[in-house]
């Protein structure tokens, strides 16, 4: 067995090699970057409200979604800034000064019910003081199929 060394005249179990020295192993990329030139982009169903999230309840039946919709055509490795700006675009209120947008996911979960769940914050015009706007839709654990609920406060 690798990594465990059997006691000469001694009963029991055997026990493990102390941890190895060195250099720890490099780290791995937070996510697979996508080419975009290759890779086909995913529909991503945005709903955007002023003042807070969508209830879960809002997406419950299918067809009879939030209004507010707007499809965006991106990859997985989108992240939170990208979709900000591209909010920005369709939504007058997300261009304030002072805006921020809350993200989440909303998605069914085991039972078929829909969960809402946040994943980042951002401002309108970016200031640096919140690293959630290089965060990537894949690195959110954003699968395809989700829904993107923006709120703008």
């Amino acid at each position: 067995m690798a990594g465990v060394v059997d006691a000469p005249n001694r009963p029991g179990r055997p026990f493990p090699l102390p941890p190895g020295r060195g250099l720890p192993p490099p780290p791995r990329p937070r996510f697979e970057p996508v080419d975009r030139e290759k890779t086909c982009p995913l529909l991503l169903r945005v709903f955007t409200k002023i003042g807070g999230h969508h209830n879960k309840e809002d997406f419950q039946v299918r067809g009879k979604e939030p209004k507010d919709e707007v499809q965006i055509y991106t990859w997985k490795d989108a992240t939170l800034r990208e979709l900000t700006d591209l909010v920005k675009e369709v939504a007058p209120a997300a261009r304030r000064r002072d805006a921020k947008l809350s993200f989440a996911f909303v998605y069914p979960d085991k039972n078929g019910r829909f969960v809402v769940r946040q994943v980042g914050m951002t401002h309108s015009y970016g200031n640096g003081r919140r690293s959630d706007e290089g965060k990537a839709l894949a690195e959110l654990s954003f699968q395809i199929g989700d829904y993107l609920d923006v709120a703008i406060l």
